[in-house]
């Protein structure tokens, strides 16, 4: 089967999302993180790359500022609980760090879009198109892509600048997001649209 033959590319003003890219997903010390500093130099390659070409950054983190927030998927998940305002674990890595004006948008379930304001700080800076990146691939990755073709965006997932800590879903769902919901490219790829 021919998985690009549908491919949807990039518009004229895509953003970037950095989904929770955040010290408890990056850092192997926290029981919710993983090791994967090549995932982060991928992310710091486009970083780089939008914020040259005057492009649109977002990122996203989670927090939860009571015990009654996103209950269910914490009690699924316990050691989501460590995500708590003034825990180190829901900065975004120091590696990656956003400037004054890119917003940090707080979640509290897996997508980027699910009760927050990410559709409309799209449509404020007019974009047109998604790159999303980040951690996890089968979790909060996905669910921000199916949601963002569901915003009626073209997505683009930057295929080295995501992750899982299980390498099976990860291969899996790159798969399965490229067969429906979304173009699963380089960042060499991405970084040439921009530049050009």
């Amino acid at each position: 089967m021919d998985l690009h033959k549908n491919s949807l590319g990039l518009g004229d003003r895509p953003a970037l999302i950095l989904v929770d890219m955040i010290n408890g997903f990056t850092d192997p010390e926290c029981p919710l993180g993983s090791h994967c500093p090549d995932v982060v130099a991928a992310n710091q390659q486009l970083l780089a790359a939008f914020r040259a070409a005057n492009l649109p950054v977002f990122f996203t983190t989670v927090v939860f500022h009571n015990e009654s927030q996103a209950r269910v998927f914490r009690d699924k998940i316990n050691d989501l609980d460590l995500l708590t305002p003034e825990s180190k674990w829901v900065q975004v890595d120091q590696r990656l760090t956003p400037t004054a004006d890119e917003a940090v948008i707080e979640k509290r379930w897996a997508s980027g879009f699910f009760q927050t304001d990410l559709a409309q700080q799209l449509l404020a800076v007019a974009a047109d198109s998604i790159v999303v990146t980040g951690l996890t691939t089968s979790g909060c990755v996905r669910a921000t892509v199916v949601d963002g073709l569901q915003h009626n965006y073209k997505v683009t997932v930057a295929r080295e600048a995501v992750g899982d800590r299980n390498s099976d879903a990860h291969q899996a769902n790159l798969f399965d997001m490229n067969a429906k919901y979304a173009d699963v490219v380089s960042v060499e790829h991405i970084i040439n649209k921009i530049s050009n």
